[in-house]
């Protein structure tokens, strides 16, 4: 079909923007109501912990807060996230599936659960851990991850190389893993500074919708629902992250605690599971570039407590933006070096829509290369006092 006046490129231009604008009319309500959610079930979890004395009270290392700050903040995020996906599946009435939709969100909320209780009564690392792991096998049970191994067979070997369904299980449920709990703890750890997990996972959010966006019109996208799928939980992790933002920025009313930071975290781990359907190394790459701040912030506080001969897992003041602020920047200044970075990271994620996979690798390693030199020339990994020793030596 031709248009005069219009040459080919334009009129695919053209088609292009009206299905994108058609989407973007069925699918906004999921962030409008994500949003309003968030934004009234912010204060109410704000009294209800208040009135229960559920705070977090200040230390001399870790919390360095003036003040109690009420915590339930992952539930208020959780109420808006999930109201985003119920709207998707029964207002809306966006094809997806409806199963893995379901399991979704009962890993979210058991994640969420998981977090509460360590904000309420701190859990071991190890107990923690393996609720992560129960998580991640959870969605691996309904078709989550089964199959990641077939994006690097796929590029390494081409598209026909076909893998026997226990070799694939071998292969892909502990990578499937690895990225459930890495993701999760890489956005629980960078919850350290008012309003920075949520202001961070809401920018990583656009990325996400961006990249599904385009997968949702490209022709070599498997079946709808899985595009469908991307866009949902993008549009509800950015509604709850935004609706609970203004009352979590400096300084903060209420904070979001590992409930909300590790469901944050595990929205975004699906979501690039869920490029991984896509069975091209680039999206999947592509994906992991946009959540690249906290993937990088927890490689250095491991790589710095390793060096410095400290549990792994074991919180400590090694962070990215712990480090800007014994620099001498302020809370508020931190925060917005963060917000900068982590549009960085989503342009360079986002790149992949516009090159091809070989160029789009290039263009990831030498952002890496650039995070990497920029560690070393600011000696962020170095070796360092203790604090906590510093702090309780006694004074002549």
């Amino acid at each position: 079909m031709t248009i005069p006046g219009m040459s080919g490129d334009s009129l695919i231009l053209a088609l292009t923007w009206t299905t994108c604008r058609q989407i973007l009319e069925q699918v906004w309500p999921i962030a409008f109501i994500s949003l309003g959610v968030s934004l009234i079930a912010t204060p109410v979890c704000r009294r209800i912990a208040i009135a229960m004395n559920i705070v977090d009270r200040p230390d001399e290392f870790l919390k360095p807060h003036e003040r109690p700050i009420p915590y339930l903040g992952g539930v208020a995020v959780f109420a808006g996230w999930l109201a985003g996906i119920l709207v998707a599946i029964l207002w809306a009435k966006i094809p997806m599936r409806t199963n893995l939709m379901a399991a979704v969100a009962v890993a979210g909320l058991a994640i969420m659960l998981i977090g509460l209780f360590d904000d309420l009564r701190v859990m071991r690392p190890t107990p923690k851990l393996l609720a992560n792991i129960a998580v991640a096998l959870w969605l691996l049970y309904f078709g989550l991850g089964d199959k990641i191994i077939h994006v690097a067979v796929r590029f390494l070997l081409g598209p026909n190389e076909h893998l026997e369904r226990w070799l694939e299980l071998v292969y892909s449920v502990p990578i499937t893993v690895f990225i459930v709990v890495g993701v999760c703890n890489a956005a629980n750890l960078i919850d350290g500074l008012d309003g920075l997990c949520a202001g961070v996972l809401g920018i990583i959010s656009l990325g996400f919708f961006v990249l599904a966006m385009n997968l949702r019109e490209s022709p070599a996208d498997l079946p709808v629902e899985i595009a469908n799928e991307r866009i949902v939980l993008a549009l509800a992790m950015l509604g709850a992250a935004a609706g609970f933002l203004p009352f979590n920025r400096n300084p903060a009313k209420i904070f979001l605690g590992d409930a909300g930071s590790m469901l944050l975290g595990l929205n975004a781990a699906v979501l690039i599971l869920l490029f991984s359907k896509a069975h091209l190394i680039r999206w999947m790459i592509g994906s992991l570039m946009v959540f690249g701040l906290p993937l990088v912030d927890m490689c250095l506080t491991l790589a710095r407590r390793w060096r410095n001969g400290r549990p792994l897992m074991e919180g400590d003041r090694s962070h990215f933006y712990d480090q800007l602020r014994d620099r001498g920047f302020t809370v508020r200044r931190v925060v917005a070096i963060s917000y900068l970075l982590t549009l960085a990271f989503v342009l360079v994620g986002v790149s992949v829509i516009f090159l091809r996979t070989r160029y789009a690798i290039l263009v990831y390693i030498v952002a890496v290369v650039v995070v990497i030199a920029t560690i070393w020339k600011f000696n962020m990994v170095s070796i360092e006092r203790d604090r906590r020793a510093d702090r309780s030596a006694p004074t002549s």
